[in-house]
């Protein structure tokens, strides 16, 4: 006999996926690609200086700059403010999410990553908003009360949508990794495959800054990378810069 069914529906069955979790994977795959048009292309996060310095010379340098700066730096940190943004979001508390923006928005080292996350933070959102449109959104924006920086940013759209925390913040550190790395190859410069032998060799470090954000509170932010908020505030002087950070 002749079976009708939804294709679509039978596909997603023999993957072992819902619809539903089908959706926030794709969801999660192109807002965290480094195709979604929020700029970071134009940010190295005090990478440009660094390179200027001396202190990034080669792949094993950019290894280690980027290592501390998730685990120590300003990737903990974001990490922890999406996670929180994300729990808030996703509970309705809409004072403690205002605080959380609030302290995000003012988490930062120097005026050129304060411009980096705010704008990265309004493209998300805008584009997001517009091309995926979800009725509470609008009223977790509001509750921020002003500046959504980036981590918020994508902590509430994704609490917004249903997506669950844990591999949305491990793709958001991915994303961040993936971002300085392209900084990082065009400045030193780097080949295509030394590129990606530093993205390999950062997964145990993502997956550990990642591990704990979510355990993580607002008590527990910090940051040792003191090299790094110092390039973030020199490039501002920089004479040449191909980058806006």
């Amino acid at each position: 006999m002749l079976m009708t069914t939804n294709e679509p529906q039978s596909i997603l069955d023999r993957s072992g996926m819902t619809n539903a979790e089908a959706g926030a994977l794709y969801r999660l795959l192109t807002w965290l690609s480094p195709s979604f048009p929020v700029g970071a292309f134009a940010y190295s996060s005090g990478i440009e200086w660094a390179v200027e310095a001396g202190d990034i010379s080669d792949a094993v340098s950019l290894r280690g700059w980027l290592a501390a700066l998730l685990a120590d730096g300003s990737g903990f940190c974001d990490g922890v403010f999406l996670a929180q943004a994300h729990r808030a979001a996703e509970t309705g508390d809409d004072g403690v999410l205002r605080e959380i923006a609030e302290l995000a928005a003012a988490y930062v080292p120097s005026r050129e990553r304060q411009l980096e996350t705010t704008t990265q933070g309004r493209a998300f959102i805008e584009i997001a908003r517009a091309a995926w449109s979800y009725d509470g959104l609008d009223l977790l924006i509001a509750s921020c009360g002003g500046t959504i920086v980036y981590p918020v940013a994508v902590g509430i759209v994704s609490a917004a949508h249903g997506i669950p925390l844990a591999p949305t913040l491990h793709a958001f550190l991915h994303a961040l990794a993936s971002n300085w790395i392209s900084a990082g190859s065009r400045l030193v410069p780097l080949g295509q495959t030394d590129s990606q032998r530093v993205l390999a060799s950062l997964e145990p470090v993502v997956a550990a800054t990642a591990g704990r954000a979510l355990l993580a509170t607002l008590d527990d932010l910090g940051s040792a990378t003191f090299r790094a908020d110092l390039s973030s505030l020199r490039h501002e002087t920089q004479y040449t810069r191909l980058f806006r950070s």
